[in-house]
């Protein structure tokens, strides 16, 4: 199913303990069973249940309600996050935040440089090298690059940031699913 349809959240967070975080989104650790992120959605619905996969010092959640002010906040103390957001309008979100602070943000479907803000809109162009985003409207004539293969650049910098392979590692493996507190 086309992302867009339902909408997408994520948000992954480097340097925070699993309570900390299950407090910080009002998540029951009690309620912890294994889950792959391809059933998540199912259990959202019937439940309201979040996807949590922790991997080399990141954890991710979804959904997570990622917004920029969202994903700040979480940085608050010496933390990094990660966001991803997509609506049911079209629209896409990337945010990267460290120690309460919005670094750089972007829309992943034209990140020109105008159009980027924080505190170092460019922090991230190195890791950017090779992915494929539309960056310029030479590039529409010359190589067009669809929104899908943008979103997907989008979740490789993510891949590239963590440190992990974004598929193996994250969407494919099995990790947790956590019910809302009570």
């Amino acid at each position: 199913m086309d992302l867009w349809a339902l909408g997408f959240s994520a948000m992954w967070i480097k340097d925070v303990d699993l309570e900390t975080l299950t407090r910080s989104f009002r998540l029951d650790l009690a309620t912890r069973t294994p889950c792959y992120l391809s059933e998540i959605l199912d259990h959202n619905i019937d439940d309201e249940s979040t996807w949590v996969a922790e991997v080399n010092g990141w954890i991710g959640i979804v959904p997570a309600h990622a917004d920029g002010e969202r994903v700040r906040s979480v940085t608050e103390g010496g933390r990094q996050a990660l966001g991803l957001r997509m609506d049911i309008n079209g629209n896409a979100y990337f945010d990267y935040a460290r120690d309460g602070r919005i670094i750089v943000s972007f829309d992943p479907l034209s990140p020109e440089n105008w159009k980027r803000s924080g505190d170092d809109p460019h922090a991230l162009d190195h890791l950017m090298d090779g992915l494929r985003f539309q960056i310029s409207d030479d590039d529409v004539l010359d190589n067009p690059v669809e929104d899908p293969e943008s979103i997907s650049s989008a979740l490789a910098l993510i891949g590239r940031i963590t440190e992990t392979d974004i598929a193996a590692d994250w969407f494919l493996e099995q990790h947790s699913r956590i019910r809302p507190s009570s």
